[in-house]
């Protein structure tokens, strides 16, 4: 395969991964009752297994751990799942037209909690989900109920763990004389000049795109609010604390300081995902804020040696990292009552320990039931002992209350490396998204 194959491919793939830290994913056409996916019975014997549709996002021909998986139950157990990939950055969108419409998918992928159009409590409260079983309920990680269920009902299933961190070329830093992964932020802050002396820069950013940038921004976050107050967004909820007057100030604060310290590429206000996979992929660039997964699909596209690491702690801070269920499998309540059914067997299957830790490998994510040693890909390596010690927070705007708070922050640190907002009002609009 040619370098600009290799490139174009990777593009395509960190559209994917880099969008679904917002989990801006694929729309569909078709499905639900009148899906030509859930017409007839499958092979395996059951009355209810009937076939059905599944809709997902896929950026390209190489993200198809949805499809294998739906190919390896088909082969087990005859039931045919008509799997439908649409383009990441159209899903939302796609997503809440066509279950309005009544023709969405049997089976959909969606975001857990409320921070997103499509978000599990959002779409249940409005009556599109199928309740489901006490087996997928107990798929469901510990203290993360609230984003699966809604009036004492659960209505998605946990796909997989997918961290997200800094991917690092450690090879590529060795290179310009950085012999480690700098353990605290001001061993970050050095080896952003140690990369600029070298002819690179230490990380990749779109920083013309609100996903990347609030993917970014979250990252950092890890550290400086939620490794010291898990709980924080529950405060938030209370009115206990704000944006304003809480770690994140510290985060907004790094991101104008690594801006002004030469850490980003030049021209990050402008920078798109083609500046991520350029950067990452020439090894102009040392590392970019992306899920965990996109290691994997990038070292297979590019050959490099890539690992997953956390943002750096303040001096004196802890390591910590962000970790969580970022998709979840869902039910089109407008399905047939047959097709329901077979659905939920289809997620009976997945929610074995099996199946579970098959799903993680093929995607390059984390089986739902937790770390392990012995369970973790390779890339995780650095981040092994924070992922097994529940050393992680689960992405913020998760919980958050609507889209908009998200959008301020994304869209607020576009302004921050444009120079046209200040901290303080990036801080104010993300609590009058908020609200009271």
């Amino acid at each position: 395969m040619s370098q600009h194959s290799d490139i174009r491919r990777l593009r395509w793939s960190l559209l994917a991964v880099s969008a679904a830290g917002a989990l801006v994913l694929a729309g569909c056409s078709g499905g639900g009752s009148d899906s030509g996916g859930s017409d007839d019975g499958g092979d395996s014997g059951d009355e209810t297994s009937a076939n059905f549709s599944l809709m997902v996002a896929q950026a390209n021909d190489q993200d198809d751990y949805w499809a294998e998986t739906a190919a390896k139950y088909t082969e087990q157990t005859g039931v045919e799942i008509e799997v439908i990939p649409y383009p990441s950055d159209a899903y939302n969108t796609q997503v809440t037209t066509q279950l309005q419409a009544g023709n969405a998918a049997d089976m959909m992928v969606l975001a857990p909690g409320t921070g997103q159009p499509i978000s599990v409590v959002n779409l249940a409260e409005a009556g599109f989900l199928e309740p489901l079983n006490e087996t997928s309920a107990a798929t469901i990680p510990s203290g993360t109920e609230a984003e699966y269920s809604f009036d004492g009902d659960v209505y998605a299933q946990p796909a997989a763990l997918v961290p997200v961190g800094f991917i690092y070329n450690g090879a590529g830093g060795e290179e310009v004389g950085i012999d480690a992964y700098p353990e605290t932020y001001e061993d970050l802050l050095e080896a952003c000049t140690t990369a600029r002396d070298g002819g690179k820069t230490f990380t990749v950013l779109a920083g013309s795109v609100p996903f990347n940038t609030g993917l970014f921004s979250m990252l950092i976050s890890a550290t400086r609010v939620y490794a010291e107050t898990p709980d924080w967004n529950e405060q938030r909820a209370a009115g206990d604390v704000t944006f304003a007057d809480s770690g994140w100030r510290d985060v907004l604060e790094d991101i104008v300081e690594m801006n002004e310290g030469g850490c980003f590429q030049d021209g990050v206000a402008g920078g798109t995902f083609d500046s991520i996979t350029q950067g990452i992929g020439s090894q102009s660039s040392l590392t970019a804020a992306v899920p965990g997964s996109a290691a994997s699909s990038i070292s297979a596209g590019t050959g490099l040696d890539l690992t997953v690491q956390a943002f750096p702690p303040a001096d004196g801070g802890e390591p910590y990292t962000l970790a969580s269920a970022n998709y979840a499998w869902a039910v089109n309540a407008s399905a047939d009552d047959a097709v329901k059914a077979s659905a939920q067997e289809f997620l009976d299957w997945l929610a074995t320990p099996e199946e579970s830790q098959a799903f993680a490998d093929l995607s390059g994510f984390v089986s739902i039931s937790g770390a392990t040693a012995d369970n973790l890909l390779p890339i995780y390596s650095p981040i092994g002992d924070l992922l097994e010690n529940g050393d992680y927070a689960g992405l913020p705007n998760a919980t958050w209350p609507n889209p908009d708070v998200y959008n301020a922050l994304g869209v607020g640190v576009q302004g921050l490396l444009t120079g046209q907002k200040t901290v303080d009002q990036v801080l104010d609009e993300m609590d009058a998204a908020w609200g009271e």
